[in-house]
């Protein structure tokens, strides 16, 4: 199974993905972000586009690496990604499903207010590429492809986690972490995922 998380960023795509991870026995976390990093650092200056996903490379890739990943892997693959175009949407994810394979999309919601205020706790402000990007993907998001929605502005990450587990009929390990750790947990995996060249 595949389980691809969208959302605007700040939506905690990130953090109910490795939270996840934690709670599901032989759960991947496949982030295809990556590649567009890769994309960027690799292509002559001629090549690049402002935004990875329009390389044309960039689906292509990811679809394959899904694939091969969902056809030899016997666990859970995990994927956060931020997509609200509707031709990438159906390349990757309505591919992988035309294909036979059991993909569940979850896309997380929350109002702009929400979002600018996470936003701001992992240190982007109102006027970083991510907070220009909240009202293009809530308009995008809130279409019936981008379904199944979870509105989250009132939820925990465990609420998230354990509401996305119970549509996917998958039994969550228990989590007998402190809110301590938990907390720490999280600050851990911000901070793997900084990207201190843009």
């Amino acid at each position: 199974m595949i389980i691809w998380i969208n959302g605007a960023f700040g939506s905690g795509k990130t953090n109910t993905a490795y939270e996840l991870q934690r709670r599901i026995p032989q759960a991947f976390v496949y982030d295809p972000e990556e590649m567009g990093f890769f994309l960027r650092s690799n292509l002559p200056k001629g090549l690049k586009e402002g935004d990875f996903q329009d390389f044309p490379l960039w689906c292509g890739f990811n679809y394959q690496m899904l694939r091969y990943m969902e056809e030899r892997y016997q666990g859970i693959i995990i994927v956060p990604m931020t997509v609200v175009n509707e031709a990438y949407f159906n390349e990757l994810i309505g591919q992988i499903k035309k294909d036979g394979f059991d993909i569940k999309h979850f896309t997380l919601m929350a109002d702009g207010k929400t979002l600018l205020k996470r936003l701001r706790k992992r240190g982007d402000g109102k006027n970083s590429w991510a907070a220009k990007q909240i009202d293009r993907c809530i308009h995008h998001l809130n279409r019936p492809l981008f379904a199944e929605h979870i509105k989250t502005d009132d939820m925990s990450l465990q609420q998230v986690v354990e509401h996305i587990a119970e549509k996917c009929a998958i039994q969550l390990l228990k989590d007998e972490r402190n809110w301590l750790i938990r907390k720490k947990d999280r600050v851990l995996i911000w901070l793997r995922h900084i990207r201190w060249i843009k």
